[in-house]
């Protein structure tokens, strides 16, 4: 493997989840696999615990680290062939990407969707700029469609927590005050369509997602009867997408509460509204996972650079 950008990336899920742990059991025990190389994290956007756990992943693998805030540190940049840079941008991909390469064994991006053109978002035009120009191996840590780190991460939590063989995995939109992207949900989704699970997707009508993605999944818009004996309910927001990038509605009864949980395992990528997405006490209970998500995060991390250590 030698880019990570979208969970189709992974060969097997259950054996990286099962590297993921093994990893997790005594994270220092390959520290000497990237002895002598560089990552470079570029963040296009605000981050705390995808920064926090690629760097830790990167730091027990032995990899040096260096991180820049491209939005606040770095020159705008130029996507489209044929530019005449007259106006806002200073630098183009092209030379920026190659710059990176030369200082960098590896470069991980993170570059949120801006919810106003779908073409333009879905064209991952800073993702897939550094594949092409770059000529080190790039990491996905969060562009305009997916989040395949966050969605690793919660199939380490399910594989964690699961006591059946087929267990009842709930996703649910809930209401938030700010239009968000949909690459959690989206990657939530591959990850589960590689799952042996009763899987379920919940929400408003017109708060469908990209049916590319969500395909054949079943898809119910009375909430309380898909949390009808669920296993696992994963909570997250998302804007619009037929009407992209728009809060068509905010519905406050979809917030989850300990009654629509019932004995379901809570879980969200964090950072979370409480008393908007979720209730305090179902958020500070012993049925929130939310923090052994964000643990996983950096075994999530640390096994998609082992591989791409192992094969550079």
């Amino acid at each position: 493997m030698r880019n990570y950008l979208s969970i189709k990336d992974i060969d097997s899920l259950s054996d990286w989840v099962t590297e993921a742990r093994e990893l997790k059991s005594n994270p220092r025990q390959l520290n000497n696999l990237g002895k002598n190389r560089t990552i470079g994290l570029l963040f296009f956007n605000n981050s705390l615990r995808t920064r926090l756990s690629t760097q830790k992943a990167a730091m027990n693998l032995g990899l040096e680290v260096i991180v820049m805030n491209f939005g606040s540190e770095g020159w705008a940049l130029e996507y489209a062939d044929g530019t005449i840079m007259n106006e806002g941008t200073s630098e183009h991909i092209k030379e920026a990407a190659q710059v990176v390469s030369q200082y960098c064994d590896i470069v991980a991006i993170r570059a949120f969707a801006n919810l106003k053109d779908k073409e333009k978002d879905e064209a991952e035009q800073v993702l897939n700029g550094f594949k092409k120009y770059a000529n080190i191996p790039v990491v996905n840590m969060e562009s305009s469609v997916g989040h395949p780190l966050q969605a690793l991460a919660d199939a380490i939590t399910l594989d964690e927590n699961n006591l059946k063989n087929k267990p009842k995995v709930v996703l649910s939109w809930a209401p938030h005050p700010k239009a968000l992207p949909h690459a959690v949900a989206n990657s939530f989704i591959e990850m589960m369509q590689l799952q042996d699970a009763n899987f379920i997707i919940t929400h408003p009508a017109g708060y469908e997602l990209d049916k590319k993605i969500t395909k054949d999944i079943p898809i119910e818009y009375d909430q309380n009867k898909a949390l009808e004996n669920a296993d696992f309910v994963y909570v997250k927001n998302w804007s619009s997408y037929t009407d992209y990038g728009q809060v068509i509605s905010q519905d406050s009864n979809w917030m989850i509460t300990k009654e629509k949980l019932g004995d379901a395992k809570f879980m969200h990528c964090l950072p979370v509204r409480r008393n908007v997405v979720v209730a305090d006490e179902v958020l500070d209970s012993n049925q929130s996972l939310v923090i052994e998500q964000a643990n996983n995060r950096t075994f999530a991390a640390q096994v998609v650079l082992k591989k791409i250590l192992e094969k550079s």
